[in-house]
């Protein structure tokens, strides 16, 4: 089976991830690069790992959050999709077999939340990881003066956990927000898109998901 590691230690992945991070530097977006590529795809595994998945499904969930953004490479626009096409043929020339890499293809032609949906417990797990990862890390901009609402959303968020819990079948995003660099309802404004379809994304999986700011239970 192809592993995670096999795929991190590609050369082609590797150009991919930089090509997609300096396209979108010159763009002005948020990290995208090894970093969040790198939470994602722990992120993910970690989900099916608590709903006691197994193990193969696991190891797939890793490897489509760690490919999900090279995409970006192409265009920001319908990165999922030319990302999907991009993962598929690199897994292929890799030697994954043809049912593993379709699952991947799946998973990351659907985690856009303009036009994807969860359609596997893969894209599920991928949907909740990608959308938890806000941080001010993700920041590129170092002048604050400057930042747009993006950066601002995300430079207030000091930290952000994503918590399982297999017994009560709830999935939590915690997240702690600085008010003085921007209020809540901003972050609503901007990922209630993303929200709503965690939501979904937790539904499919028969989990719940529940959204906490600053200590107080939002949805």
């Amino acid at each position: 089976m192809i592993t995670l590691k096999d795929v991190i230690s590609n050369e082609e992945v590797q150009a991919l991830v930089q090509g997609a991070q300096k396209q979108l530097n010159s763009l002005g977006y948020t990290e995208h690069s090894a970093r969040h590529v790198g939470i994602v795809s722990k992120r993910a595994g970690e989900i099916l790992e608590a709903l006691e998945y197994p193990e193969d499904r696991v190891e797939l969930a890793k490897i489509a959050g760690y490919l999900h953004d090279i995409g970006n490479c192409v265009n920001r626009k319908d990165h999922a999709h030319s990302g999907a096409i991009m993962a598929y043929n690199i897994l292929k020339d890799m030697g994954m077999n043809v049912n593993d890499r379709t699952e991947v293809m799946m998973a990351i032609g659907n985690h856009d939340e303009d036009t994807g949906t969860a359609v596997s417990d893969i894209s599920a797990a991928l949907i909740l990881a990608d959308k938890s990862d806000v941080h001010r890390d993700r920041v590129v901009n170092t002048n604050i003066g400057t930042f747009d609402k993006h950066d601002r959303v995300n430079y207030a968020v000091t930290d952000a956990r994503l918590i399982i819990d297999k017994e009560t079948r709830k999935i939590t995003l915690d997240i702690k927000i600085d008010t003085e660099l921007c209020p809540v309802l901003d972050y609503f404004e901007i990922f209630i898109d993303r929200m709503i379809m965690s939501k979904y994304a937790a539904k499919y999986l028969k989990i719940w998901f529940q959204l906490i700011i600053n200590d107080t239970k939002l949805l």
